[in-house]
């Protein structure tokens, strides 16, 4: 799948996810049921990955975890 292509039905699953669930819920709701609408659509992801912060010459240690990779 095409980068664009990819992006698009992301973006498509999220908003539809935010939909269904309406406004006002914590954070990790939105997030399990995007991960749900992923793993529907065979889209692979990792969750609460942890990433390296580079800032200039130097890697931070600040335990950044990113919510789906």
């Amino acid at each position: 799948m095409e980068i664009n292509e990819l992006t698009e039905k992301i973006i498509g699953l999220a908003i539809k996810a935010h939909k269904k669930l309406g406004p006002g819920f914590l954070e990790s709701v939105y997030q399990a049921a995007l991960a749900y609408e992923l793993e529907k659509a065979r889209i692979p992801f990792k969750k609460e990955k942890a990433l390296p912060v580079q800032y200039e010459d130097r890697e931070l240690d600040i335990g950044f975890r990113c919510d789906l990779l």
